[in-house]
């Protein structure tokens, strides 16, 4: 399966905020929609992603003036993206490799998804949910040999 067709199959909205907006309407944006990850766009591009790790260590090593604080102090910067045409698995590698649970999906510099691992996971259950009914089905007769 390609990263596409996962983007077709989720249709999720895609929440992003501004690198100017504080710690604190991150919070608010990742608890509202239950969320993890806030991508940050500046003039139609992906500059960056704020995960709530981030938000969690900005408050511990800010605990008295966090509400003060700004995205932009916080946000990842050098970020591992992919493209439509990547297969999950690729995506999936790339997680796993470099420990991280959320993926930007680009055109160009252009945001046009995110894939969380949750997402690679619902996939390949169904992958193997379908996988699993055909070789039953085999094994019990359905199909000719």
């Amino acid at each position: 399966m390609t990263v596409k067709e996962l983007l077709q199959s989720t249709n999720s909205t895609i929440h992003t905020i501004g690198k100017q907006q504080t710690i604190v309407k991150a919070m608010e944006c990742l608890i509202q929609n239950k969320i993890s990850c806030l991508p940050i766009e500046e003039n139609g591009s992906l500059i960056g992603i704020i995960s709530d790790k981030d938000i969690f260590k900005a408050i511990f090593e800010n605990r008295s003036h966090f509400d003060e604080l700004a995205v932009f102090n916080f946000m990842s910067t050098e970020l591992i993206v992919g493209v439509a045409e990547d297969n999950i698995e690729y995506i999936s590698n790339l997680m796993t490799k470099n420990k991280i649970r959320h993926i930007p999906i680009v055109d160009e510099s252009k945001l046009i998804g995110l894939i969380s691992i949750g997402d690679i996971v619902k996939a390949k259950e169904n992958d193997i949910e379908v996988e699993n009914r055909y070789l039953k089905q085999y094994i019990e007769g359905y199909y000719p040999v």
